[in-house]
């Protein structure tokens, strides 16, 4: 039976991305199947024949060493660099939550371990038009437990306290927090790392430095991560 589990972040440019094939990597590294999977995808470019390319897979795709392809990784690739809903509306092309859950059905279907990124933080509307439908609908629809990344600097204890209370309002399962681009020795960070394990009892499961080629997690307390 295929395991799952969301990426969430406390915004745009936490390094969801970046974590997620490090994630991926060493699930993959341990001889599992492994597959990426996001919903939306924003702000890419396109190739020399027009196509657009989608930059996050490209990534995960490049540091995890996976062969999965691309058109399997995201059913919905925008050119804007704005929040899905915006650039789903000026392109015309909104995101149907059936489809979304066709392509991760299929892709389960194939692999051993999915990892889905979201887009943003987890407010993070993805249709606002005749239908809403914003990222904690899609994770609650596919019934999937969630990591909170974030950066390891000034701010992120505002910024996770606030993500993991409107998760637990929202009765979303959050099973802990890695914090990216994180300095050891650094007292700030070690700080940050202290005070948001008190005030929203999450435990740290890794801290990933900037330059990370691997991520520090015990394989088995990686895979017990995926539902």
């Amino acid at each position: 039976m295929t395991k799952k589990l969301f990426i969430t972040g406390t915004g745009t440019d936490v390094g969801k991305t970046f974590v997620s094939a490090l994630l991926v990597k060493k699930l993959h590294a341990r001889g599992n199947a492994c597959a990426y999977y996001k919903a939306a995808m924003s702000g890419n470019a396109r190739d020399a024949s027009g196509k657009l390319i989608p930059g996050d897979a490209v990534q995960v795709k490049r540091i995890s060493g996976i062969s999965q392809p691309l058109d399997e990784m995201c059913p919905y690739v925008y050119e804007r660099a704005y929040s899905p809903h915006l650039a789903a509306k000026i392109e015309g092309v909104p995101v149907e939550m059936q489809k979304v859950r066709d392509g991760f059905d299929a892709v389960c279907r194939k692999y051993d371990y999915v990892t889905m990124e979201g887009s943003g933080g987890i407010i993070c509307p993805i249709r606002r038009d005749a239908e809403t439908v914003g990222l904690e609908d899609i994770v609650k629809k596919l019934g999937l437990s969630c990591v909170l990344v974030a950066d390891a600097g000034l701010g992120t204890i505002n910024a996770v306290v606030l993500t993991a209370a409107y998760m637990r309002q929202k009765q979303i399962p959050l099973k802990g927090i890695i914090f990216n681009r994180f300095h050891r020795g650094n007292v700030m960070e070690e700080d940050n790392l202290s005070v948001c394990e008190a005030m929203t009892g999450l435990k740290t499961l890794a801290v990933v430095p900037a330059a990370a080629t691997e991520i520090d997690i015990d394989g088995n307390v990686l895979e017990s991560l995926y539902e």
